[in-house]
């Protein structure tokens, strides 16, 4: 059996906006990212989803929070959703997140973990969400970690092509885990 599997990514942070690389930290939605949120809710809340996992990073959570709280949809955290550590660079700029990206493809961030091993993280994940969520409908929201490693466990796309593609915001992505 399958799972199908619909990623959201977290709505827009104030980090986000002031133009920072949160990584690790918790981060906290913009006024924009709770009205994202809302819509998020919106979209979704009838989509025949049975269960929404996300990061345990505060503005991951907070998207859950305002778009799924009281739905009645059971909602998880899992800290392996994260984005990668970037370890003493959490918070950096976006340009010097920018300038790092590729350098850090098998390289860890000081004090935090590379892409690859942060993609490998959501992986574990996933296989045991295609073990345990057959026939069901899951939402996930998460970081670009938790996409790339969809986009590379479901499509096959090589981490290399991913770290260079830019992020195009979209109203969800869809993966069937199991085929």
């Amino acid at each position: 059996m399958t799972v199908q599997v619909i990623y959201e990514t977290h709505s827009t942070s104030e980090d986000n906006e002031q133009g920072f690389a949160t990584g690790w930290l918790g981060g906290t939605l913009s006024p924009t990212g709770r009205e994202q949120a809302w819509q998020l809710g919106r979209r979704r809340r009838n989509d025949g989803v049975d269960i929404v996992i996300a990061s345990d990073l505060n503005r991951a959570v907070e998207t859950a929070r305002i778009a799924f709280g009281d739905s009645g949809i059971p909602v998880r955290l899992d800290w392996r959703l994260r984005e990668c550590n970037y370890g003493r660079m959490n918070g950096m700029t976006r340009s010097l997140l920018d300038a790092e990206r590729r350098l850090r493809l098998d390289e860890p961030f000081p004090g935090g973990e590379s892409w690859r091993q942060a993609v490998e993280r959501v992986i574990g994940f996933l296989d045991e969400l295609s073990q345990e969520r057959h026939g069901q409908r899951v939402l996930l929201i998460g970081h670009v970690a938790t996409r790339w490693a969809l986009d590379h466990v479901v499509h096959g796309h090589p981490l290399e092509e991913l770290i260079d593609a830019p992020f195009d915001w979209r109203e969800g992505w869809k993966y069937i885990l199991g085929e």
